[in-house]
């Protein structure tokens, strides 16, 4: 009934947002003698409002067609490497990569898409040799592709890297920090050879007993069969995953809505001022950010059920009492991975201290192979995404990386 209810309301809105559209392109229009007075920009500009925020969203493309190297535009390819059924190994190849550090992005499966981190891909193009994890939306996966939970992840990484090669770096974004920093314990104490040479972890919940925020509040505040009961659903029948039970990408989007409904609110009364005032660009600014924070998709009721459980509740990984397949995840195992961690001062996702709580669960890894940057002024989307990344954060992943074999 969630589903459907969802789907009720989607449509509605497809609608209304077409009608919207519509009425604001008729005010605008250079031959309709109404549009020059009175309270019609205000009208116009509230339908645009209105008309954005209600439209239908799909998958967004990465769309980074060229990249800038040394003075030079040259032409980026994407190609898929590899592909598993909940997840496909995305490479992005430019002639200027030929001889630069190999540099695998781990995105978030936490409800957005990989192109979330489309500033971070776009940043490190010129001076690595970038691939990304682009998850698959969890509706879409026929059920006769089986399940995917915590384990999966962590083999999806392992094999990836593995296909990536020897003396490749990994950059985790937010919650693949747990994952990432299994996969690379697991590789670590088996010697593979294509483990990463660093990790890198930006506004991870490695341990979120250190200064929980809102939604490590909301993970721990409610009993495991609350989230059980509440949050998942059952894919409907014109989806491909049709029977698959997921938490729907359009609850997490709510849940975050809501947590910062004010701010949220605030972004759409300034792009409504701007649309007013004929200031495009800004307005527009604010239109992508938007068309990439509203495309959602779903999570395997596997995979979020026991995140919530191993992650938020009983922080099995900082414990070491995290298994995979059946066997500890041992962080000592970690001896030559060198570990960069980030955190933004402002971060209300992953607090502050969540985290650098990798260096000390990592007692055999020399001192010099440990990093710890606190970037003051940024939140959590600022650690990867916008000026501040670009400028100030990015720099310290390139150097980070150079100084460990890139």
């Amino acid at each position: 009934m969630l589903y459907h209810a969802y789907e009720f309301q989607k449509n509605w809105l497809a609608g209304a947002s077409a009608l919207a559209q519509a009425g604001a392109q008729l005010v605008n229009h250079p031959a309709n003698p109404f549009g020059y007075f009175g309270a019609s920009p205000m009208f116009r500009s509230a339908l645009e409002v209105f008309a954005h925020a209600a439209a239908p969203r799909g998958k967004p493309e990465f769309g980074l067609d060229t990249v800038v190297v040394d003075g030079k535009t040259l032409p980026v390819t994407e190609k898929i490497e590899a592909r598993r059924p909940f997840g496909q190994l995305k490479h992005f190849i430019h002639d200027g990569a030929v001889g630069k550090p190999k540099l695998l992005i781990v995105a978030p499966m936490s409800g957005h898409y990989a192109t979330l981190l489309r500033g971070t891909v776009e940043r490190m193009l010129p001076s690595h040799d970038v691939w990304i994890t682009d998850w698959r939306d969890a509706r879409n996966v026929p059920m006769a592709d089986g399940l995917f939970d915590l384990d999966d992840y962590i083999d999806y990484l392992i094999d990836w890297m593995a296909h990536i090669g020897e003396g490749a770096h990994m950059l985790a974004v937010c919650q693949p920090s747990v994952p990432s920093f299994a996969a690379a314990a697991i590789m670590s104490a088996q010697k593979h050879p294509a483990r990463p040479r660093s990790l890198t972890m930006m506004g991870g919940p490695i341990d979120t007993r250190e200064a929980p925020t809102a939604v490590n509040d909301h993970a721990t505040n409610r009993p495991f069969a609350w989230f059980q009961e509440n949050v998942i659903a059952t894919v409907p029948g014109y989806y491909n995953g049709a029977g698959r039970r997921v938490y729907p990408g359009f609850l997490q989007l709510a849940g975050f809505m809501s947590m910062n409904l004010g701010n949220h609110m605030m972004s759409h009364w300034d792009m409504f001022k701007h649309l007013v005032e004929g200031d495009g660009e800004s307005a527009d600014k604010t239109k992508e950010f938007y068309d990439e924070y509203r495309s959602v998709c779903d999570m395997t009721e596997e995979f979020y059920l026991q995140t919530v459980d191993a992650v938020f509740q009983r922080h099995l990984l900082p414990k070491g009492e995290l298994l995979h397949r059946g066997k500890p995840v041992d962080l000592r195992a970690i001896n030559d991975v060198a570990i960069l961690a980030i955190e933004g001062e402002r971060d209300d996702i992953s607090g502050v201290g969540q985290t650098k709580a990798a260096l000390a669960l990592t007692p055999n890894l020399p001192d010099d192979k440990k990093q710890y940057q606190l970037i003051d002024g940024v939140g959590h989307y600022g650690i990867f995404n916008g000026r501040k990344w670009r400028d100030n954060i990015a720099p310290i992943v390139e150097a980070w990386i150079r100084q460990n074999g890139g």
